[in-house]
């Protein structure tokens, strides 16, 4: 995600405080429990292990505790959206396999608002209770550990629900279009649109069914497995995401489109979906994107996505979103001057990458998504006519005290600061900090071995200084420490003329 203004200041209140911050145990977000299955459905009142008892609420996120659920791992999620028009409430479903990974005597969804009208598991009929962002279910037989259950959940959709953020995210969630809507999940959204284990770590396919009027378009993330005309005029449109998403990734937007199709590189099914009105007016900067896809596979090895495109969105959005092999772009991003367009381009694609295939463990580790994606921005900013990448990363530097100040550091943010600007010019810091300090070359190798080695996979800080020390050959725990966690900037390598401005309260 593109931020694009950044105000506010760091709240304290609930930070975690650790003496050697990258010496954190990975597995203390531990999701429920082991994730080993052991299938087969108990007779009543037959166990082989502990009884049964209720899945946390969440995963452990220090940043926010009740993001994600324990208990189970989610199989597949099938959605079901009956969309009928702008801004009106329409019938929708989720069904949710999963796999216990405990013995449930209940287990909680992610679900923020909308009106609940059944849940069942398995078929039979569930008590459920909410609480808040939590929706408690209780099924009618306990789920023994290794079994797998079906959950649906149906419900009335309300496409007006939206949050707002005092950072670059602002408003999110359903995002109202003139014909439409799109979504915006990131961070904590997907739960407003669907029933979730809505953290950025755990991840499942989905498969979308979206009804719509005769007339607009459906889309999704990933591949359009079909459609189908009803009788009474509507179409149903099938999507099928391919490979496994995170929610804040998911995309599902209706409206009056024109889908555009080119090649990439490899021949890489490229799709952009255009509201009509806006098809010849955004083709120019669109057309880059299999440019963008070339230099960035030279840099970070081959796209990692069955497919991508851009979905352009006809509304005041403040940020553009990668959403997973669909980032979704605000027109006025694409209605200018190409630097600036090509800039939001390239840091959505690069996502997909960073953050989107290899995902954060963790929201503190969300500096390695942001700040990734920032730095290959700038990078091919500078190669392509924008301010050069030392002249930006010294902008930064001046300015990474006052950032640690009202923002926290790089890998410190709170819930409040994730989205502030030191996730994103000032964590590309870090990564230019350190290529100053390996050289380009050694640079190279690391980012290379590190969206090879954890693609589809979740990795966090520790994880990157770890694999950048081996393939480094040396330690730089001792030289990122710094640079990632406290209340001042170190000396940026090889520029001992680079000065950080005095912090202003």
């Amino acid at each position: 995600m593109l931020a694009l203004t950044v105000t506010g200041a760091l709240t304290l209140t609930g930070a975690l405080l650790l003496t050697d911050p990258l010496a954190l145990p990975d597995g203390v977000l531990s999701g429920g429990g082991d994730r080993q299955a052991d299938h087969g459905t108990p007779a009543p009142g037959a166990w082989a292990g502990p009884a049964p008892s209720p899945g946390a609420p969440g995963i452990g996120d220090p940043l926010m505790p009740l993001a994600g659920n324990g208990g189970y791992t989610v199989r597949r999620y099938t959605l079901d959206f009956d969309w009928r028009a702008p801004r009106t409430p329409f019938e929708a479903g989720a069904t949710i396999s999963a796999t216990a990974t405990q013995a449930l005597s209940r287990f909680d969804l992610d679900f923020a608002g909308n009106t609940l009208h059944q849940v069942t598991v398995d078929g039979a009929r569930a008590t459920a209770e909410r609480s808040a962002d939590e929706l408690l279910v209780t099924p009618a037989r306990p789920i023994r550990r290794g079994g797998r259950f079906t959950v649906r959940v149906t419900y009335t959709a309300d496409p007006t629900l939206s949050r707002h953020r005092d950072d670059a995210i602002q408003d999110y969630g359903w995002v109202p279009t003139p014909d439409g809507t799109l979504l915006c999940a990131q961070p904590d959204g997907a739960r407003m649109v669907f029933p979730a284990d809505d953290h950025p770590s755990l991840r499942a396919p989905i498969t979308f069914h979206i009804t719509t009027p005769a007339g607009l378009t459906a889309v999704a993330n990933g591949r359009l497995v079909g459609t189908a005309r009803r009788p009474d005029g509507r179409v149903r449109w099938t999507y099928d995401s391919e490979q496994p998403i995170a929610a804040q990734l998911v995309q599902m937007a209706v409206g009056r489109f024109t889908f555009a199709d080119s090649s990439g590189p490899h021949g890489l099914p490229i799709r952009d979906v255009v509201p009509d009105t806006l098809v010849a007016d955004t083709e120019a900067h669109r057309s880059l994107t299999a440019e963008h896809l070339a230099w960035l596979e030279r840099h970070l090895g081959p796209y990692p996505f069955r497919r991508y495109g851009v979905l352009v969105g006809d509304t005041e959005l403040p940020v553009a979103l990668e959403t997973q092999s669909l980032s979704v772009v605000p027109k006025d991003d694409l209605l200018g001057d190409r630097v600036d367009a090509e800039r939001n381009l390239v840091h959505e694609l690069t996502h997909h990458w960073t953050g989107d295939s290899v995902a954060v463990r963790r929201w503190s580790d969300l500096w390695l998504s942001e700040g990734h994606a920032r730095f290959y921005e700038r990078l091919y900013s500078d190669e392509h006519g924008g301010v050069s990448m030392e002249s930006a990363m010294r902008a930064a530097y001046e300015q990474h005290d006052q950032w640690r100040h009202d923002d926290g550091a790089p890998a410190e943010p709170t819930e409040a600061t994730l989205f502030k600007v030191m996730r994103y010019d000032g964590s590309a810091l870090v990564l230019f900090a350190l290529r100053e300090k390996v050289g380009a070359r050694t640079f190279e190798r690391i980012e290379r071995a590190w969206v090879t080695e954890y693609r589809g996979r979740a990795a966090g800080t520790r994880d990157f200084v770890a694999l950048a020390s081996r393939v480094a050959g040396e330690d730089l725990k001792p030289f990122l420490t710094p640079w990632l966690y406290g209340p001042h900037t170190p000396p940026m390598p090889g520029h001992p003329d680079w000065e950080v401005d005095p912090v202003e309260d």
